[in-house]
């Protein structure tokens, strides 16, 4: 068998929020299709809660503070890959590929189109266009590489359902529809259970389904395009998102709203198919490793590859099998607000090197129309420095246990394993300068927790953290 093709579908803020994943209320009848028909990751989770950082990480497999993506990459946020880092148009091109990039570019440095075609190893980019236009630009080159005799990757990225500007959004308002879509109240409006379920809210679901709907019938005429040109069977056809619904205490948190995300894999020709669930722990860095695999070639990099294969999980073999422990990151958005987390299935630590607000708000609006569950210490202006959570009994992460004497063995487990992945992995956190005394206050503790039962004369001994730079 040739190598397969691949065509990665992505789009802007979506979660998990699709009718195959249980939102019964939204409209995704090709999405939801693409899943009878391949595999779903049940419990994969963005490297990050924002666009950039995700994305990032998503096409290099690597932490977003090991590839220099710490933040947002356009205008003058500006963040970039470092030079040395590959991406995945890059690693396939050394492997015969040809390759073109549709719409949302958002992964490295925000530069024209052909200076960013050269530094990802694209044959071609068009970035820019909603729905419809990134659709029929994906169509025509999945037309152009049908007639050739390499592999293809081809990326199709989808601005929807992104906050978008309109003339009908109320003053101080940004909602979802933009001037070109249309609220979808058809089969109702579910309002997440991490927020209020009230009138606005209400609404403002109502226009992200409408944005969902639209996307969704834009992947669904891309997928008819590569039915009729008989590409299917040997095209690894991937469709996933970058973090949580651009909603209070999900985008741009590290509460599991933000992080979770869609994933769904098709390939008939290698048995990634059947309407099948991987229900193992996953994480957006492990897709590069996995494709990598899927194809026949190295993974290119002479950087370490944070990412692992789960490819064995798509043909059915190891179905429950992924992660222990998740990790996942925040450091820049609109503003500094570093923040790190580890999870297993059961429980959550959140540690925060800020004395930020509780959550960075990604409504884009001066007035918000959906409210979070207030958690147990909304009474503070900011967030404390760890938090944990017991994810069976307390889904939305609404009781902070980090205080709790009854959970100080979870809290040292888990802020072992934290600290030595900021170690390990060279997050700048761990020991570099810091900008105020609670972020060395939250090292120091999980440090502490780490070390608690290390004090035996056998145990590695971790060099102590510096001061803060005033």
């Amino acid at each position: 068998m040739s190598r397969p093709n691949i065509l990665l579908i992505h789009c802007h803020d979506l979660g998990r929020h699709l009718g195959c994943y249980g939102a019964d209320s939204v409209v995704s009848p090709h999405l939801d299709a693409l899943a009878a028909e391949g595999v779903r990751a049940t419990s994969m989770f963005a490297a990050a809660p924002q666009c950039s950082p995700s994305r990032a990480a998503l096409f290099t497999g690597r932490w977003p503070h090991a590839n220099g993506v710490m933040g947002l990459t356009h205008r003058s946020f500006a963040w970039d890959l470092h030079p040395d880092e590959r991406h995945l148009a890059g690693m396939l091109r050394d492997g015969g590929y040809r390759s073109e990039l549709i719409g949302v570019h958002h992964e490295s440095r925000a530069l024209e189109d052909d200076a960013v075609a050269e530094r990802l190893g694209f044959d071609q980019v068009r970035t820019g266009g909603l729905a419809e236009v990134v659709a029929e630009r994906g169509i025509d080159a999945l037309h152009r590489f049908a007639g050739g005799s390499e592999p293809f990757y081809l990326q199709v990225g989808f601005q929807e359902p992104h906050r978008l500007p309109g003339a009908r959004d109320e003053h101080g308002v940004m909602g979802f529809l933009g001037e070109h879509l249309d609220p979808d109240t058809s089969r109702g409006v579910q309002v997440p259970g991490y927020l209020v379920a009230n009138d606005t809210a209400r609404a403002e679901l109502a226009e992200l389904q409408g944005a969902i709907r639209a996307m969704d019938t834009a992947v669904g005429t891309v997928l008819t395009a590569l039915d009729g040109l008989g590409l299917t069977e040997n095209t690894i056809t991937i469709f996933t998102t970058d973090h949580g619904l651009a909603l209070p205490r999900a985008k741009c948190s590290l509460y599991d709203p933000g992080l979770e995300i869609a994933f769904i894999v098709r390939w008939p020709a290698g048995s990634w198919s059947g309407g099948r669930s991987v229900t193992g722990a996953l994480s957006n860095i492990d897709v590069v490793p996995t494709l990598m695999e899927a194809v026949g070639l190295p993974a290119g990099s002479a950087r370490t590859m944070h990412g692992e294969s789960f490819a064995a999980a798509l043909t059915g073999e190891h179905p429950t099998s992924g992660r222990e422990h998740v990790f996942a990151e925040m450091t820049y958005h609109d503003y500094y607000d570093p923040r790190r987390c580890v999870r297993t299935d059961e429980v959550k630590l959140i540690a925060n090197f800020s004395s930020a607000p509780g959550y960075m708000d990604p409504s884009q609006s001066w007035r918000r129309r959906c409210t979070p569950r207030a958690p147990s210490y909304a009474h503070e202006d900011y967030h404390p420095s760890l938090e944990l959570y017991d994810l069976r009994n307390d889904p939305w992460e609404q009781h902070d246990l980090a205080e709790d004497p009854n959970h100080t063995d979870r809290l040292a487990d888990l802020s072992e394993q934290l600290f030595l992945w900021m170690q390990s992995t060279g997050d700048p956190l761990h020991d570099g300068p810091v900008g105020n005394p609670l972020a060395t206050a939250t090292r120091d503790r999980l440090r502490a927790s780490a070390l608690r039962d290390r004090a035996t004369p056998d145990a590695p001994v971790m060099p102590p953290l510096p001061s803060p730079e005033w």
